[in-house]
């Protein structure tokens, strides 16, 4: 899952610079770490309904956690997943 969020983060954000080894799983995606901002996150959220079904409103107040690292979101989408 991991792996497949990396290649998924760097085509759908079109992150040229990026390679799937600088996403780390513990490193912040937004601000200090990868450097997504708030249209990334909107446009992740999107891909993320896409293709697993998991919907991740705008207004959450999980949405920092959700979004805090590759891992976190790996583990939201595990247990949330509908596909």
């Amino acid at each position: 899952m991991l792996d497949e969020l990396r290649e998924l983060i760097i085509n759908e954000l079109n992150l040229e610079d990026v390679s799937p080894e600088d996403i780390k799983d513990d490193e912040p995606l937004f601000g200090g770490g990868l450097g997504l901002d708030s249209i990334d996150a909107l446009e992740l959220a999107i891909v993320v309904e896409r293709k697993y079904g998991v919907k991740i409103k705008s207004g959450d107040d999980r949405n920092v956690q959700i979004f805090s690292s590759l891992a976190a979101l790996a583990k939201h989408i595990e247990e949330n997943r509908t596909r």
